[in-house]
């Protein structure tokens, strides 16, 4: 069972935080190995565009827009914050010459682990309650009674459903800091 537990839930986790740091380093690697360091400077814009439009999705959950299905724009979603991500982690780079830039990019990766956390732990917490009920009916537990020993479980999933109370904060922490480097960048850009 625990050897289960960590396949399914804490292995993609893992994979998903660490193929992020790895493709980030990689890409940064051949950069350099290729003398085209400075491609890494302008990954910033397209890396940020991608997590603005990575944003339709909470859009739509908050009914702001009204096109698109929104279990499609949670997967389009997930996978252009990731990439914007990776891009704005590239243009980051080991180059240690912004504080605010830096700042911007530790509440950036705190955003993508708080977003992962929500994604598994709201998948494993269905999950389970569904593997609870349909267990329960399999063995002639009467609807009343089910709704009555999952009632504990009802809650607990949607205490967990509201992980989005944490991710919301610190996404706005990642979007005032990114608006306040983005400033401070074209009131010092060199506009020779």
């Amino acid at each position: 069972m625990q050897a289960r537990l960590i396949r399914r839930e804490v292995l993609p986790f893992l994979a998903a935080l660490g193929g992020l740091a790895a493709a980030a380093l990689l890409i940064d690697a051949l950069l350099h190995v290729f003398k085209i360091v400075w491609v890494g400077r302008y990954l910033g814009i397209p890396g940020t565009l991608l997590i603005v439009g990575s944003f339709a999705y909470s859009l739509r959950r908050r009914k702001l827009i009204v096109r698109g299905q929104p279990a499609q724009l949670l997967r389009v979603h997930e996978g252009m914050a990731w990439t914007g991500s990776l891009l704005v982690l590239v243009h980051a780079g080991i180059h240690f010459n912004s504080i605010l830039g830096w700042l911007a990019v530790c509440a950036m990766v705190v955003n993508v682990g708080s977003g992962l956390t929500g994604k598994y732990l709201l998948d494993r917490s269905r999950r389970r309650l569904a593997e609870a009920h349909l267990r329960m009916r399999e063995h002639g537990v009467s609807p009343a009674e089910i709704e009555e020993r999952m009632y504990w479980d009802s809650f607990t999933f949607d205490a967990v459903r509201r992980w989005r109370a944490v991710h919301f904060p610190i996404t706005m922490a990642f979007i005032v800091l990114s608006l306040a480097h983005i400033v401070a960048v074209f009131l010092f850009w060199g506009w020779k």
